[in-house]
């Protein structure tokens, strides 16, 4: 193949810009997307934090499940009977138990839609970093490959030069384009490893140097955006919240008398009458709420309420208006990559047609420049606008990411 033909063919890199990123390095570990994502939820430290908060929230609703446990007391005294034995139980009324297991219960659930968004939110900036790196990665080998081809022009350059085809300035400015290009190599491989071990950085792994490979390929996203399976993860969260407070408040106002406790025991040691045994005594404690009837309690669980109530609306107004933008903006990015996509062809055509023009003398070198600029340019839009739909479809999928969704 000529060396004419070899420069022009840059459709055929874009072809072979997506496939896994090759490193040098020995014994590393090709990465998928879903593997990065798992790895992630699983080592990360986000994610061990939602995994506490909700421990947490499960161990306060067993706890508010519980009965409360009896006291008993002995005491003596030189009255007859001398020994007494009372036992003392907090009555545990259902109308009381069921609020505050039921404001237990919403509290946990507001915290498992909270660490379901939490993990939706790592797989979206994983799903990001890959996306990058993937891209990083195919700018880094466009740049190689145009800087090799730049050296080559500025070979047959030089060639051409010997026997008078083309003059100094076309080689000067040849030298120019390759030293350029060559820079941009160097620079965009950097950029590739950086954000090759921010991937590693995501998922746990140390960064210091690169330990793993992207076995994923960058590719378009479908032409469809995922639709929402149920309700937004914060707006169940934060509808639960409201569950929790509005229970909170019916146990303030029903605590106003507080649950009694029943008291049951027995009392002997009458030196007096030897026979009589042991007595039983029975007793019921009541609180009576004469200078505390539960107000600052229930004016704070009021506050709660409300502010949970306005949380929620405020929740529903900016999820409808994030899931519309994330809509919108996917939409755009998607026919912003389909006219790239004719205008990558036709910058690639014109760079074909300038290297046969200048082979056969028709046009100075500083056109095909020109049009092999143009070209990259073309090609490095359409690697970058692959990447923005990826991460357009991604935030579509956070914010209309539903509890039923794994």
């Amino acid at each position: 193949m000529s060396l004419s033909i070899r420069l022009v063919r840059l459709s055929v890199l874009a072809t072979g810009l997506y496939g896994p990123v090759v490193v040098s390095l020995s014994a590393q570990q090709p990465v998928t997307r879903a593997q990065a994502v798992a790895a992630a939820l699983a080592r990360g430290a986000r994610a061990a934090f939602g995994r506490a908060d909700t421990a947490a929230a499960g161990g306060v609703l067993r706890g508010v499940r519980a009965y409360p446990n009896p006291s008993f007391a002995a005491t003596y005294t030189k009255d007859v009977p001398r020994y007494h034995y009372i036992a003392d139980l907090l009555l545990d009324l259902p109308w009381l138990r069921s609020v505050r297991i039921g404001a237990a219960a919403a509290a946990r659930d507001a915290t498992g839609f909270g660490f379901a968004f939490e993990r939706a939110a790592i797989r979206f900036d994983v799903d990001t970093t890959y996306t990058r790196a993937l891209a990083a990665a195919a700018h880094a080998r466009l740049s190689r490959r145009n800087a090799r081809d730049a050296d080559s022009l500025l070979t047959m350059a030089r060639l051409r030069r010997e026997v008078g085809d083309v003059s100094e300035l076309d080689v000067r400015l040849a030298e120019v384009n390759a030293g350029q290009l060559e820079n941009v190599a160097v620079d965009d491989s950097l950029a590739a490893l950086d954000e090759l071990l921010a991937v590693q950085l995501a998922i746990g792994l140390p960064a210091e140097t690169a330990s793993i490979t992207l076995a994923d390929a960058l590719v378009t996203p479908p032409d469809s955006a995922p639709a929402p399976a149920g309700e937004a993860l914060r707006v169940a969260a934060a509808a639960a919240a409201l569950r929790s407070e509005d229970r909170s408040l019916a146990l303030a106002h029903r605590s106003v008398i507080p649950a009694p406790s029943l008291q049951l025991g027995v009392e002997r040691g009458d030196p007096a009458d030897p026979a009589q045994g042991v007595l039983p005594t029975v007793g019921l404690a009541l609180a009576l709420p004469l200078f505390n009837r539960n107000g600052g309690e229930i004016g704070q669980a009021r506050a709660a309420r409300d502010r949970a109530q306005a949380n929620l609306d405020l929740t529903r107004r900016e999820s409808a208006a994030d899931v519309a933008r994330a809509r919108r903006s996917f939409t755009a990015a998607l026919a912003r990559l389909e006219r790239d996509r004719r205008l990558l062809a036709s910058a690639d055509r014109v760079a074909a047609m300038s290297l046969q023009a200048i082979a056969e003398g028709a046009i100075p070198l500083a056109n095909v420049l020109e049009a092999q600029r143009n070209a990259r340019e073309a090609l490095g839009r359409y690697i970058d606008d692959v990447a923005a739909t990826n991460d357009a479809a991604g935030v579509v999928r956070l914010v209309t990411a539903s509890a039923g969704e794994p």
